[in-house]
């Protein structure tokens, strides 16, 4: 039994060899990177648009001025419904307000009330306007143009970020003599950033406010659409990655 066991002396210098041999194969593991970061900008075409509508009433008494704006915002509704890109859930009601005044001696009241629409066919933004002015529409603000579908667009963004971080990095690899491997590690800079290039205001008839209906045939709330155009809007992305170098 005494001859199978190894001398502890014997020991020592076996366990120094295997040091030795395993300390060239540690260094042969450090892999080479290149990292790199790029920031991509689209220009993205406005798909939506967001109007502002608003009708107001005056009569002698609170309950007839609410009913007249009540009857005008439902014609006014029903126009910008029968606009090709409007859907049943794309109108939206807002405050509605009731104020006392006097017309000389005389107290009146005026009752208001406005709407948002969002129009899916933006080129329609004027056809919009002309008809619920013409419907009795008597306060507009827009349109405003934006992308509806940002996460679609910040997606495309970046991957235009990472399309150009890996030139830049291939770059750099020909000149350190390596070939440009495989993304290690992925980082995403900042945040969605979605910037509409401007907010147009479409020009609009004003037809005033009157104690009486707003009659289709006056040439100041009717004739040709305004022109509006949705133009485009500006995302960023920005993208941090690693690349092995082999």
């Amino acid at each position: 039994m005494d001859r199978m066991r190894a001398h502890p002396r014997l020991l020592i210098p076996l366990a120094l060899a295997l040091v030795i041999l395993l300390v060239p194969a540690s260094a042969a593991a450090v892999e080479r990177t290149v990292s790199v970061t790029a920031k991509a900008t689209l220009q993205i075409p406005n798909d939506s648009a967001t109007v502002g509508l608003s009708a107001s009433a005056e009569r002698r008494t609170r309950g007839a001025a609410l009913q007249a704006v009540s009857k005008r915002l439902r014609g006014v509704i029903a126009a910008v419904q029968s606009i090709p890109g409007v859907g049943d859930g794309d109108v939206k009601t807002g405050r509605i307000s009731v104020r006392k005044s006097f017309r000389g001696e005389r107290p009146v009241y005026r009752a208001s009330e406005g709407i948002g629409v969002t129009l899916h066919e933006p080129d329609r933004a004027g056809e919009l306007i002309a008809a619920a002015i013409a419907a009795g529409a008597s306060g507009v603000s827009g349109p405003r143009f934006f992308v509806g579908d940002t996460e679609a667009a910040y997606s495309s963004a970046l991957v235009a970020a990472f399309d150009k971080a890996k030139a830049k990095a291939a770059v750099l690899a020909a000149q350190a003599g390596a070939v440009l491997g495989p993304a290690l590690s992925i980082s995403e800079g900042g945040q969605v950033e979605v910037v509409p290039d401007s907010t147009a205001k479409a020009p609009a008839a004003d037809c005033g406010v009157s104690t009486q209906p707003v009659k289709r045939s006056s040439p100041r709330c009717t004739g040709t659409s305004p022109p509006t155009k949705p133009g485009t809007s500006t995302v960023t992305a920005t993208v941090g990655v690693v690349f092995a170098l082999q």
